[in-house]
């Protein structure tokens, strides 16, 4: 029986072609994060303008931050190569609008669906990222 449950498992995780990942953030301790060291080191320089065009710039860097980690949750089953936070970048459609994900590593291999919420002094966001394959 063991074996069997083994190798079930190992079979579904070889052709494994999409994962889920998502981030939940409490904004008052997140505030406690966000030092200017963290944003050189986690956000491009057009998340950091997109933050900053709002008067609750701390929402919208807890809202980029969460999406930036369920991203990553969701990219690291399906790759364990490293990858660094400004490769992965969050970018909407226009001011306040649908979230995507520019994948600067491997730009054409992958698929992402990605939502944000918040509400009070939370933040979430899920990803669902599928290989892009012909």
């Amino acid at each position: 029986m063991k074996n069997e449950l083994s190798t079930s498992v190992e079979t579904l995780m070889t052709g494994k072609k999409f994962a889920v990942g998502n981030d939940l953030v409490f904004i008052p301790d997140f505030k406690n994060s966000l030092t200017d060291q963290f944003k050189q080191k986690v956000y491009t320089s057009a998340e950091v303008a997109y933050c900053d065009l709002f008067n609750n710039s701390l929402l919208r860097y807890a809202s980029t931050w969460a999406a930036k980690e369920a991203v990553y949750k969701a990219l690291k089953q399906l790759d364990p190569a490293p990858l660094n936070w400004k490769q992965l970048e969050i970018t909407r459609d226009k001011i306040a609008g649908r979230p995507s994900v520019i994948l600067h590593r491997d730009p054409n291999k992958y698929k992402v669906s990605l939502t944000i919420s918040h509400d009070g002094d939370y933040v979430w966001a899920i990803a669902l990222i599928q290989i892009d394959t012909p």
